[in-house]
């Protein structure tokens, strides 16, 4: 995988490319689920930037945080 930092901006559309071993919610007191409540390819809108380098990012199954290494922006 490329390990060139991204920046995303609120708003922006992307998709994943790779899953993590465990996915975190995105809420007040974060959860780790199975990755399977996503799957590669899916799309999401960036919610906002979290501390520890994570996006918070609306799916159709709801919000969840989840670092740019996972993530490309997606041509409009």
């Amino acid at each position: 995988m490329n390990n060139e930092p991204k920046n995303f901006k609120v708003g922006d559309r992307v998709k994943i490319i790779a899953l993590p071993a465990y996915i975190k919610t995105a809420e007040p007191m974060p959860m780790l689920r199975s990755p399977d409540v996503l799957a590669i390819g899916e799309a999401g809108t960036i919610l906002d930037r979290r501390p520890g380098g994570y996006y918070g990012i609306r799916f159709v199954q709801g919000a969840f945080l989840l670092e740019s290494q996972y993530l490309k922006l997606m041509e409009n």
